[in-house]
Formats: C-alpha cells, structure tokens, sequence
C-alpha cells in the first residue's frame, strides 16, 4: 500500500505512534506546564480562550471598581514640571549660577556634559481653586478646574531615554514585548460595546511616540487585545471601507466564509491564536458600519466645537480629545491619546521652554480641560479616569549639550523628578501627592513609580494587580511584573 505525500502527512498527524516519537522531549513539558497552570492563583483571568468564544465579551474584574473606563494622555517628549506645575522659586534665585558638582557627580544624563549653568522657572505661577494647587500661565485653562485634579509631584523612574521609558510607563518594562497597559485592561475587562475595539488610540503632533507601535501593542497576550489606532482626519482606520465593487453582502459572506474555516482549523489544531484571528475578523466587519460614524465629529455643535477647540478639517490634538469622550460614551475601554513634541532640549525655537512649550500647552490646554468638563457635565466623569503625563521630567540647570550652552532654554531629561494629574471616579479632589527638594531635583517624600500608578490603575477598575496574571514562557506574568504599590493616599 503506497500513500501520496499529503496523506502521509495528515497520518502522521493522527498516530499514537508518531506523536510518541517526534514528541517525547515535549511530554515532560506538557506534564510540567499542568501543574504551573495549578499554580494560577487568579480565578478571574486565565490564558483559556473566553467560553463564549468572544474574546472581548465584558468580564467582571476582582472587586467592585471605582470607574470603568480609562483616557490616558500621553505628552510624548516630557514636558518640563519646572514650567508647568512644579513651582520653585529658590531656584528661579539660582539662575545663570554654575550647577553645583553634588548634583553631577555619579549622575547620567542624556546630553548635559561638563558644568551646566542652573535654569530658573520660564512661567509665571499662581495659586489655583480651593485646593491652592500650583500651576503655571503655560496652562490658563487647566487652572481653572485645579480643584477637579489628583496631582503626584514626585514620579521617579529608572529611565531617561525616551523610547525605554515610554515602554516602561506604558508596558511596566523598558525592553520590548510584554503588553501595553491598554491590552492589560481589555483583557481583564472585554469591551461594552461588541461593534468597536476595546482599546483605540490616537496621535497627534506628526509623529508616534519614539517607541512606535510597542506601547500599545498586546505583546504575548492575544491580538485582539492590542491598540487599534484610528485617525481623526481621512479614513478612520485604513482600509476600514471596501474595496471598489465589492458590497456590504459581499464582504458579510466572505466573512463568515472565513470564520468557517478558521473554525474547522481550530477543531483541528485548538490554536486560541486562531480564535482571536475569527473575533478579529468579526470585529473588523462591524467596525465597517460603527467606526466612521463615532469618528465623525462633523456631527457635534458648534458649542462644543468652541469649547474643546476642535476643527473637523484638520488633524490637531483638540479632535482626538473630543474623540476620546465619544469613545468612551460608546463602551470603549481603554482610550489612549499620544501627542508628540514634548522634548525640550533647547537646540531649536520649536524645543524651547520659553518658545516651543508654550505653544505646545496652547495646542492642548483648552481640549483637555474641556474633556473634564464635558464628561463631568455628561455625568462620565465619575466612571472614567483620566491620566495626563510624560514618561520623565526635565533638570533644574539648562542642557548644555557638548559642554556648550544650547541656542535657546532647553531642559535635559531628568528620571528623579516629575508630575502627572489624574481626574475622574475614586480619587481624592484638588489634592497633591508627594514633594520635591526646594529646587525640583529630587523627590523627597510621596515617591511612586510608574508601577506605583499602573497599580493604581488597575486598582480603581476592580484588579489587584499582583493577581491579574497571564501565563507566557513557563511563569506568570503582570503588568507590574514584581514591582508597584497602589497609591492609597490619593484614594477617595
């Protein structure tokens, strides 16, 4: 009896006797890896494919949570705290003098070399709200809604190139590959609306984040759960519409062609992977119907095009803003806004503290201060949270790159001390979380990490974070990986 190449193939497939041969070294592993699944201490989230086939299908998280949704907005580049938030007036007493050797010796810094002269604060700073929080005339509008904000002003990380430090702020690890904190959430919560993604992202200011599509990509977890990024001008999302010729019936049946298939392959193989590429598909030919009509922000009044500053024929941040409150009116999850051009070197007008940081704030200031309003008046507020920051802050002493003074007042990167603000559901009001020393070098008391706030975040939408595990490579892994307290003082 002789057999074709295929029908031997498919044989070897189904016998007891070739498994046994080819797969002996992997029996062991597979033995092994049942009992670390024993180990899995998380009764909420196991690496399974989800009973009801939908991966994204909502899921309750480990306790009751505090808000349901997430927009995290993301000044790429850093902003400076020293001009923002951060106010310091010995050290506007220090300008021009030589940086002392005690804040050189044993540091690294990106581009500072020799002895930089000490740089005081470019903005004026006032008193803000019943809370009395400290902000700058860089933001005149955010200061208006001071007592709606949760301020940490003494965020330390271990990172001062932008590229790691984004991963490790988004990821929980500077080196590449593990989920972003949005693919982390979809996955612990699905999505509430089963026509639109758990997890969209937007980006302005002309360019990604310099670690590119990592920080909201899904890693090891399923693909389902990483970013979709849309657009705000254009397509939505590329290729969202149909090819010429080819109808919605078309597209439906080639669809369900597609599933069928994928579905006899998972019979065959049981590949979760497989599944995810079925939901994948699924989702896409909803989002055909869905996507442009939440994108579409023609549709809102003039008022509320007044009040974030937004403009439908063009591409700026003030649109992606406004797109994140409809999202998340719409059940999205997780909601990431990156904004690009938040690196104050100095070496151009553009990349000024004076110049470029203030037209940065005047692009973005309006619309986020518009968001808090807009979903506090909308009666979101309470059940979303919204996150502002960058990935480190700015040196008290001007960039010196080359040991010569820059052409314009710059700041290098600084991993010792910076800010970010929350607002929304289950937080402490007009409060201020932590210090820095009298000039903004260093953080003295209320330190947190960027773990520190991805627990924090985790814990305000129902997970304890040392639970919410995935199974990957023989060990559990987390968002925090083995790092990060949630920050109880600014819990309300």
């Amino acid at each position: 009896m002789t057999f074709d190449g295929e029908k031997l193939r498919k044989l070897e497939e189904q016998t007891r006797r070739h498994f046994i041969k080819k797969c002996s070294l992997g029996i062991g592993g597979l033995a092994f890896s049942t009992l670390l699944a024993g180990c899995n201490q998380n009764p909420g989230l196991i690496n399974q494919p989800f009973a009801s086939g939908n991966s994204l299908a909502p899921r309750a998280p480990h306790f009751p949570p505090k808000v349901k949704n997430v927009i995290y907005i993301h000044m790429a580049g850093a902003p400076s705290q020293l001009e923002l938030f951060d106010y310091k007036p010995d050290l506007e007493k220090l300008n021009g003098q030589e940086c002392p050797a005690s804040l050189l010796e044993g540091k690294r810094f990106a581009f500072i070399r020799g002895v930089p002269k000490m740089l005081g604060p470019q903005a004026k700073f006032k008193q803000c709200g019943d809370s009395g929080a400290w902000i700058s005339n860089y933001l005149p509008h955010l200061s208006t809604i001071a007592d709606e904000l949760t301020f940490l002003k003494a965020v330390q990380t271990d990172q001062f190139n932008h590229a790691p430090a984004q991963l490790l702020m988004h990821t929980g690890t500077p080196r590449l590959g593990r989920p972003s904190m949005g693919s982390w959430v979809t996955y612990g919560l699905g999505t509430e609306n089963s026509n639109l993604p758990g997890f969209v992202v937007l980006t302005s200011g002309g360019n990604n984040p310099d670690a590119g599509k990592s920080v909201w990509g899904s890693g090891f977890l399923p693909s389902v759960y990483q970013g979709v990024q849309c657009r705000s001008d254009g397509e939505p999302v590329l290729f969202i519409n149909n090819p010429e010729h080819i109808g919605h019936d078309q597209r439906e049946a080639s669809i369900e062609a597609l599933g069928e298939i994928n579905k006899l392959t998972y019979d065959e193989f049981n590949d979760p992977e497989i599944l995810t590429r079925i939901s994948q598909y699924e989702l896409a030919f909803k989002m055909q119907s869905t996507v442009p009509e939440v994108m579409n922000i023609g549709d809102e009044s003039q008022a509320v095009h007044d009040m974030y500053g937004s403009n439908p024929n063009k591409s700026i941040f003030a649109n992606n803003a406004l797109l994140a409150r409809k999202l998340v009116e719409r059940g999205v999850r997780f909601v990431q806004l990156f904004d690009w051009g938040w690196d104050t070197h100095g070496t151009s007008e553009s990349g000024s503290i004076d110049i470029g940081l203030v037209n940065k704030c005047r692009q973005t200031d309006k619309a986020v201060t518009a968001l808090i309003l807009d979903l506090k008046q909308r009666g979101l507020l309470d059940e979303t949270l919204v996150i502002w920051g960058g990935e480190f802050g700015r040196t008290p002493m001007q960039e010196n790159r080359e040991g010569k003074t820059n052409s314009f007042k710059g700041r290098d990167h600084h991993a010792e001390a910076f800010t970010m603000w929350m607002a929304g559901g289950g937080l402490k009001k007009g409060f201020s979380y932590g210090e820095t020393d009298e000039i903004g070098y260093s953080s003295i008391n209320g330190k947190v990490t960027p773990h520190d706030v991805q627990a924090t975040i985790l814990h305000l939408l129902g997970f304890d974070h040392e639970q919410m595990t995935y199974a990957f490579q023989g060990r559990q892994f987390r968002l925090t990986d083995v790092h990060g307290h949630v920050i109880k003082d600014i819990l309300a």
